[in-house]
């Protein structure tokens, strides 16, 4: 430095002594300028005192020389405590030099300018407050710094800084926040530990609501809580739990839809393997679960982004027990937000228009964008601290229902998805098929093949799942269709058709005995149709769960009309075995399942011009299995018809299967089910038929367990004479006459006949093509 120079008013003996090597030297000086200021205060010279400043600045503390430096430092920290109160009025000028040599790259001077910015501060107190931006971001660099003498400088410097901004009411929140959202990103654990640190301490002063600024850090706070350093995590963890506990206070004022897209990237975890990560998906899960509970509909915007985050963590194990409770809590309040008001097109809310738009066309991605970057403001607050939006807001909250239906298609596609993921996405879509049926109904045609083929689940909780959606989409009336509807009915509609003869009178109506009734709709038949189909394309399905499928979609939809319309597409089936096999399996299923009991009754008898129709309905299909089409002659109490079905099964090709199956139906007669039937062997003389078909059976079977068992249950019929035959002109005549015998008399039996003759024909001829014989062989019995 040139001692030539002027600087007064400082003399050459403190100008040397500030440059100065010893520290002693230079606090010599330093107690020279501090009593050389204190004159200029009392003379109030503000310009000797600037002008005192200005040198220690320019010509000491921004010197080239480090001694110099040191010296400029601790000469500005002496005029600030010789300035004392009116020190505020020269900060700017006093702190400026000062943090320039906390980029330093001499750790001891960057420790004197820590040092020297302590004493200025304490000074000043509450003035330092609208220089606090220049003061924290000088300190947040000094949190890093390598040296301990420097940081242990600065934890000083910063501990007196949040005492003054605690006590002070003068705080510039608003100014500090773009600081704060800048260095809250930071990858440095000491810097990560200065900026927590700083949120914990404006938290908790009164006068600052740091809450409406949560959107801006929130982001910031979750990539903190996944440093690798325990205490760091741990004291994000009470930031943002003293977050949490003040937004449960005041739920009116919170920015609920700002935050919400936040959790949603949050509660998603890219590498699972991460013991950091779970922790940040469970604080963002605890987090959205309260915001669901609280905001309301609010959410709704944001609920296919929700759903993402959610879903899959419905399939955690134990080791994740907690993140898998929140995401449930999670999932459970969010279906409960949406209300069958979410069906109304926004036009109808609109212009009070109360007819439905089935043609309206699915919002865009665009649309659903503008949604997610909805901010809904926050109005009215309940006792119960339960954020609700009055009726004015309440129509600005839309449902994003295609970017929820996109979530839960995916799900449903992706192979991987967990068994629990699945039935949440099941359960979804039957609540929205409740809640808003008539929208979507316009997604039920890209819904319905993925549905179809998660019939094939391996699991018997999301096939029953996933059959009350099918049921619900078959079953309701959002889905009926007209000439302006979206479903063609000439593709979907399978027209059921009852037999001429079947009908009891010519005020009988076709559709009043068929599936087409209010409670069913095109999907109906579609659904029935395609189910037939994937039967008969994966074998192994109909084996294993057919049974299961139907019985539950008879508990879910009406079993008439499950068999009625199965029925009649299997009349026009050209896959004669699988026809064959189809029927076996529901007849087994009619026969046997308790679900099926009322629709057993209701044939047992055939007191009705609706029975009639429907067993006239079933026997034509029954024919593919002839076996099949007796046990329902049995079941209806057709026995006549039933001796006169045995008598031509000595036309038939008699194989192992064919014997297989004669042997079930004897074991079936020996159940619960048949019961009726054994009681009516007492009664001979008006059941000969009855007697003369289980005969017929009998000589059906070859020497085995079923015969013995037959054999053994006809001899216990106690007349003697049992196969008398009875003039069948007395016995019309002796037997009462009721609704039963009166619905008998107009059913054409030979037609009946004819059409069992007709299909066991057609099977005959496919069978003979498989085989390559062109001719009719002799009849031989395969065992």
């Amino acid at each position: 430095m040139n001692t030539e120079k002027d600087f007064s008013p400082l003399t050459p003996n403190i100008v040397r002594a500030l440059n100065d090597k010893l520290y002693e030297k230079r606090k010599v000086a330093a107690l020279e300028i501090e009593k050389l200021v204190r004159e200029f205060v009392a003379q109030n010279n503000s310009t000797q005192i600037r002008h005192v400043i200005q040198i220690l600045a320019s010509e000491f503390a921004l010197s080239q020389h480090p001694h110099s430096r040191k010296g400029g430092l601790i000469g500005l920290a002496a005029c600030s405590i010789a300035l004392g109160k009116d020190s505020g009025l020269y900060l700017k000028e006093l702190i400026e030099p000062v943090l320039t040599c906390f980029n330093d790259s001499d750790s001891r001077l960057r420790y004197y300018a820590c040092e020297a910015l302590y004493n200025i501060v304490k000074v000043a107190r509450g003035a330092v407050l609208p220089h606090f931006n220049v003061l924290f971001d000088g300190l947040s660099k000094l949190a890093a710094d390598p040296d301990p003498n420097v940081k242990s400088g600065s934890e000083l410097l910063d501990r007196l800084l949040k005492d003054i901004v605690t006590e002070s009411n003068k705080f510039d929140l608003v100014a500090f926040v773009p600081l704060l959202r800048e260095r809250i990103y930071s990858n440095n654990q000491y810097a990560r530990q200065f900026i927590i640190s700083w949120i914990l301490v404006l938290e908790s002063v009164p006068d600052i609501n740091l809450l409406d600024y949560l959107p801006e850090i929130l982001d910031g706070l979750f990539q903190i809580l996944g440093d690798s350093s325990k205490e760091i995590r741990r004291t994000c963890e009470v930031v943002l739990g003293e977050f949490l506990k003040e937004i449960k206070k005041t739920p009116s004022s919170v920015k609920f839809a700002e935050m919400a897209n936040i959790l949603v990237i949050h509660c998603q975890v890219s590498d699972e393997s991460k013991l950091t990560n779970d922790l940040i998906q469970l604080t963002a899960m605890t987090w959205m679960r309260e915001f669901i509970q609280l905001a309301g509909r609010v959410v709704l915007p944001y609920s296919s982004g929700i759903l993402t985050a959610v879903l899959p963590c419905l399939s955690y194990d134990d080791r994740k027990k907690s993140t898998k409770e929140a995401a449930s809590a999670c999932n459970h309040s969010l279906m409960k937000l949406v209300t069958p008001e979410d069906d109304e097109d926004e036009e109808e809310t609109g212009s009070g228009d109360s007819q439905p738009r089935e043609d309206s066309p699915p919002k865009t991605e665009g649309d659903t964008n503008d949604m997610l970057n909805a901010s809904q403001e926050s109005v009215g607050f309940s006792n119960i601290c339960f954020f609700t939006p009055t009726s004015a807001d309440r129509s600005q909250v839309t449902l994003d229902l295609d970017g929820i239906v996109q979530v839960l298609d995916r799900h449903l596609h992706d192979s991987s998805t967990g068994m629990m993921t699945r039935i949440a996405v099941l359960k979804w879509l039957y609540h929205l098929y409740i809640k808003t049926p008539r929208k979507m109904f316009r997604h039920t045609d890209s819904l319905f093949p993925m549905l179809l083929k998660t019939l094939s689940d391996e699991s018997d909780e999301v096939i029953l799942k996933d059959l009350e959606v099918l049921a619900e989409i078959a079953s309701s009336p959002a889905g009926q269709t007209d000439s302006s509807g979206s479903c063609d009915n000439s593709d979907n509609k399978l027209a059921l058709q009852v037999p001429d003869g079947a009908k009891a009178g010519p005020q009988t109506v076709v559709g009043d005995s068929s599936p087409s009734t209010p409670s069913m709709n095109s999907y109906f038949y579609k659904f029935m149709i395609n189910l037939l189909k994937r039967f008969c394309l994966e074998r192994k399905l109909l084996e294993n769960r057919g049974a299961f499928i139907i019985r539950q979609l008879c508990l879910l939809l009406h079993a008439e009309n499950i068999f009625h319309s199965m029925a009649d597409i299997l009349l026009k089936e050209e896959d004669l075995k699988f026809a064959s096999t189809m029927v076996q399996t529901l007849n087994t299923i009619l026969l046997t399942s308790a679900e099926l009991f009322q629709l057993r009754n209701q044939l047992k008898d055939l007191r009705t011009q609706e029975s009639c129709a429907l067993f006239c309905c079933l026997y034509r299909s029954w024919c593919h299995n002839p076996v099949a089409t007796v046990s329902l002659c049995f079941l209806t109490q057709n026995y006549r018809h039933a001796y006169d079905l045995i008598q031509k099964f000595g036309d038939l090709e008699v194989t192992v299967d064919f014997l297989m199956e004669v042997d079930k139906l004897v074991q079936l007669i020996e159940s619960p089910i048949f019961t009726y039937l054994r009681l009516q062997l007492l009664d001979v003389e008006n059941n000969p038929y009855l007697i003369k078909a289980l005969y017929g059976l009998l000589m059906l079977l070859p020497q085995s367990q079923a015969f013995q068992l037959l054999s053994h249950r006809l001899r216990c019929v106690p007349n003697p004479e049992l196969m008398r035959t009875v003039d069948e002109s007395k016995y019309i005549e002796s037997k009462p006459v009721g609704a039963k015998h009166l619905a008998y008399t107009h059913m054409d039996y030979n037609d009946l006949l004819q059409h069992f003759d007709r299909v066991q024909s057609k099977h005959l001829e496919v069978r003979h093509q498989r085989s390559g014989r062109a001719d009719h062989p002799d009849r031989k019995l395969v065992l």
